[in-house]
């Protein structure tokens, strides 16, 4: 399976996921000069409702490390950057945001043998 391939399935089984947790899709793919945002979600559960960047990595083994260890400085200030421009665009979303990561784990045969949810992972 391709790295294309392999993430936009990581993003249909992220949003399977977020789903089941009450969040409401909002967009997939969002994209702008200046980065991109995997999955845009409001988190119904939050109160007030949250408007929720969702970044999705999905490996096949780890021999690369952890997910939570591939979000850089410099991926989360884009990552909030694009989220604030996606706000002004659609103010009527909720005000308060959040980025959270998905993380997707897979065995040597492409079954997931994890899948965790990290919430607000810019603290």
């Amino acid at each position: 399976m391709d790295k294309k391939t392999l993430g936009s399935r990581g993003e249909d089984i992220a949003c399977d996921f977020l789903k089941k947790k009450k969040y409401r899709i909002v967009e997939k793919n969002f994209r702008t000069r200046n980065g991109e945002i995997d999955i845009l979600a409001v988190d119904t559960m939050e109160k007030p409702h949250a408007l929720v960047c969702v970044e999705v990595k999905i490996r096949k083994g780890n021999n690369f490390g952890t997910a939570r260890e591939s979000i850089t400085f410099y991926k989360l200030k884009a990552l909030e950057r694009t989220l604030k421009y996606y706000h002004s665009i659609h103010p009527q979303l909720p005000s308060y945001f959040r980025i959270d990561l998905v993380a997707i784990e897979m065995d040597e045969f492409g079954e997931i043998s994890s899948i965790d949810l990290v919430k607000n992972i810019s603290q």
